[in-house]
């Protein structure tokens, strides 16, 4: 179905309230490889009961817990099949740091479509709100629409950002556990992509590739752990580009650099000549 861009643009959609808990944020930490030395408190600090530090990428997940679904790309003026969809980039903004448990209500609003040509590019926000009305978090992601193209939009930007030019400040390698997409899809996303062989062979990939927002979450754990002192709470915003596939079973690397406040950098695979993974990494601390 060719996309409408005037049903689309400012259209909000999707309005859901959930609730969520410690045992949710433990999940989502476990996915994201925390608790891999059960000895090092530091560790322990993401999956203790009751209080386990939250990554500000959780809100990215938070509303998902209970779906057993496939996700559906079905928007105000936009209807794409789900083989065709890979997530571009993902970026979350959290004004405090976010609660062990509690709930909220999430509105999404379509703000920009381009066109590029043979593709079309989406970017949603979502805004999730507290019972009284504060602000928890704001997500903004992108979605590349693969043969959605040429219904005579915007180009839009397609420019990245540049690293410095000097040797990096930080190289965290990042291991990812063989079984990571199995465990990580019990955070709600089912998209057989990442679990079914068959699936993931008509898509065009040699096997299950890794959720993108989970190897964008390890990242954000990974920056914390090495530059913030593994204060999560310290994160006011963090975002990337999701610039290639992950396979559960090989290890990353982080190359960062600080500025001040910020940490921007890449991650790549250094098993597959260095191919890129997440590109324009940016974390933001208070």
């Amino acid at each position: 179905m060719p996309i409408n861009l005037d049903a689309a643009l400012g259209a909000e959609f999707g309005a859901v309230e959930f609730s969520w808990t410690a045992t949710n944020v433990q999940l989502y930490n476990l996915a994201l490889g925390a608790g891999s030395d059960p000895m090092d408190p530091r560790e322990l600090s993401y999956v203790v009961d009751g209080t386990p530090q939250v990554l500000p990428t959780f809100g990215c997940v938070a509303a998902s817990f209970n779906e057993t679904d496939p996700p559906k790309v079905s928007w105000p003026g936009i209807e794409i099949d789900l083989a065709k969809i890979l997530h571009a980039s993902e970026q979350v903004s959290v004004p405090a740091p976010l609660p062990a448990s509690g709930s909220a209500r999430a509105v999404s609003k379509i703000v920009e479509v381009w066109d590029k040509g043979k593709a079309a590019v989406v970017v949603l926000e979502t805004t999730a709100t507290a019972p009284d009305g504060t602000v928890l978090w704001t997500q903004r992601r992108s979605i590349f629409a693969r043969g959605e193209g040429g219904f005579g939009g915007e180009r839009g930007p397609s420019s990245a950002s540049e690293l410095p030019d000097r040797a990096p400040d930080f190289e965290v390698d990042i291991p990812v556990a063989p079984g990571a997409a199995l465990l990580y899809r019990l955070c709600g996303d089912r998209n057989p992509l990442h679990s079914d062989p068959g699936f993931a062979a008509a898509a065009g990939f040699p096997r299950p590739i890794l959720h993108g927002l989970c190897t964008y979450g390890m990242t954000c754990k990974a920056i914390v752990d090495t530059v913030l002192d593994g204060d999560a709470g310290k994160v006011r915003s963090y975002g990337a580009r999701f610039a290639g596939v992950v396979f559960p079973g090989e290890t990353l690397r982080a190359r960062l650099w600080r500025d001040g406040s910020r940490v921007i950098g890449v991650v790549v695979a250094p098993g597959r000549d260095d191919a890129a993974v997440l590109g324009d990494v940016e974390l933001v601390s208070a």
